[in-house]
């Protein structure tokens, strides 16, 4: 028989030095954070009128409906999220499931408080919206979105799901969005069959679109930049009015236009959205013939001039 070789004692307390000297105080107060913002989010807006969030945040929440008044929302988040997070280690590294892991943690224990331990009745309403479902849907999506968009910004997430979906999602052949818009539009229809009602789902649904934004924003900003790539026969009028305008950085790279077989330049400069006409307007001024793409830019990591 085969024997399994584990880590020594020592081996192990090395890799927990070494994965602890990745982080650093401030992402565990922004997690911290994150896991508060999430969890009043929840519990005060989504939770109390029998809407349901996205993901495995929604499953927790219709499984503790569906169960004994004892397995609450916190114990179905630790109990659904942990093992996920543990399973995707090796994909996501350790630094992410220890992060991923204490903001679950923080999330489902200030869950628990509010719910439990705090003196704020969440049982039959929202304690500051009411029974509205639209004003509901919207703050519940829109803070639990925050809390969710600072989670992913400071290296951890609130939700396994997005663990699965980095796992199965190309073998399913879909991208990691599609997989997890597919969970949570299997979730709603389920809610909805148990229910016997489809107004409760389709608020969800509001819910996860408000949601959805509130983390494309934290997550990306709001003035996300764009990266125009040119191709032009005049590259240094081109560029050099391009440099001289925006002050900016400019790629170039030499090519062939593949039917006329002529030299072309490519050149290539991020942007931000507010430049994009101007840019526009200047290149095809110089070069009317100029084709010029325009795409969306996540983020820009410029070298750090002091080293």
């Amino acid at each position: 028989m085969k024997r399994l070789h584990l880590p020594g004692k020592g081996a192990m307390l090395e890799q927990g030095r070494a994965l602890l000297a990745q982080l650093s105080w401030k992402q565990f107060v922004m997690l911290t954070v994150a896991g508060i913002i999430n969890a009043f989010g929840v519990t005060c807006f989504i939770a109390p009128v029998n809407l349901y969030d996205s993901g495995i945040s929604g499953t927790s929440i219709l499984l503790s409906q569906l169960t004994p008044e004892a397995w609450t929302i916190s114990i179905f988040l630790m109990v659904l999220n942990i093992p996920l997070f543990l399973y995707g280690l090796r994909r996501q590294g350790g630094a992410f499931t220890l992060c991923a892991i204490y903001a679950v943690t923080v999330y489902s224990l200030f869950a628990w408080l509010i719910n439990d331990v705090f003196p704020v009745d969440v049982s039959l309403a929202s304690p500051l919206a009411g029974s509205d479902l639209l004003l509901c849907a919207i703050f519940g999506g829109l803070i639990s979105g925050l809390g969710s968009g600072l989670a992913i910004r400071f290296g951890g997430a609130m939700d396994g799901i997005e663990v699965l979906a980095v796992i199965f999602a190309r073998r399913l052949n879909l991208s990691v969005g599609t997989f997890v818009m597919g969970y949570n539009l299997a979730l709603y229809v389920v809610c909805g069959f148990l229910l016997q009602s489809w107004i409760l789902p389709l608020y969800s649904i509001v819910t996860y679109a408000a949601a959805l934004k509130t983390v494309d924003f934290v997550v990306e900003g709001l003035d996300r930049s764009k990266a125009a790539t040119i191709v032009t026969t005049r590259p240094d009028q081109v560029g050099g009015a391009l440099s001289q305008l925006f002050e900016c950085g400019i790629t170039v790279t030499q090519a062939k236009g593949f039917y006329s077989g002529e030299p072309k330049t490519i050149l290539y400069v991020v942007l931000n959205r507010f430049q994009i006409s101007k840019m526009r307007e200047t290149v095809h001024s110089i070069d009317p013939k100029a084709y010029i793409s325009v795409s969306e830019v996540a983020d820009v990591f410029r070298p750090d001039s002091t080293h």
